[in-house]
């Protein structure tokens, strides 16, 4: 794959609030688009929680859950990008259940036993203004590389205030210079690995 490859991504934004309250989340999701464009990824934003997403574990839990059109977005895109904030020192309770729906991959493989996701790339992106970053970014990881996608190196980027702060992410004068590094090379790393994947894809069982 050539850098000129166009790929695509999806921004699933975790916030708690509903649009079109404005969300930290959603600002860092935005700005590692912006990051990917430059790499010549194409990509959209889905804030979860405006959406009736279901609990359970299965592709599709029936009548009036929005999950299966969100996953068809999902399976469109090269790039997964989970954009959550910090609870409690958690992820959220959407990106939590993001998981969850996603544990369904598991059993959606192709005629050589590969999850469906193989071969897309998977990032994350977390902002609070309390301590948890780290072991936030660590659970995504975990989790999105046991339903088969891909992380990149240096795959996450966050934002925490100082402790026991109260500022939010998207009330600052300036995207801070080490969190906007990190999301530029984010956003290389996970456009270079996704068209590596797309031009030798793994191999099947």
């Amino acid at each position: 794959m050539t850098e000129s490859t166009p790929l695509r991504a999806l921004a699933l934004v975790c916030s708690l609030k509903p649009s079109p309250a404005p969300s930290s989340s959603d600002l860092m999701a935005r700005q590692v688009l912006g990051e990917l464009a430059k790499h010549g990824v194409t990509g959209d934003v889905v804030r979860v929680v405006d959406h009736d997403v279901k609990p359970g574990v299965e592709v599709d839990m029936g009548a009036g859950d929005a999950w299966p059109s969100i996953r068809e977005q999902m399976m469109a895109a090269d790039i997964l990008i989970v954009s959550t904030p910090t609870w409690v020192g958690h992820m959220s309770s959407v990106a939590q259940r993001v998981l969850e729906r996603l544990d369904a991959e598991l059993s959606e493989t192709d005629d050589s036993g590969r999850p469906l996701v193989a071969g897309k790339v998977a990032v994350a992106a977390v902002v609070g203004n309390e301590d948890g970053a780290h072991k936030i970014i660590a659970d995504l990881f975990q989790g999105l590389d046991d339903i088969g996608f891909t992380i990149p190196s240096q795959g996450g980027t966050y934002w925490n205030d100082q402790a026991m702060g109260g500022t939010d992410y998207m009330d600052l004068d300036e995207t801070p210079k080490a969190v906007a590094s990190t999301t530029a090379t984010l956003a290389e790393n996970a456009a270079h690995l996704a068209r590596a994947l797309k031009g030798s894809p793994y191999p099947g069982s």
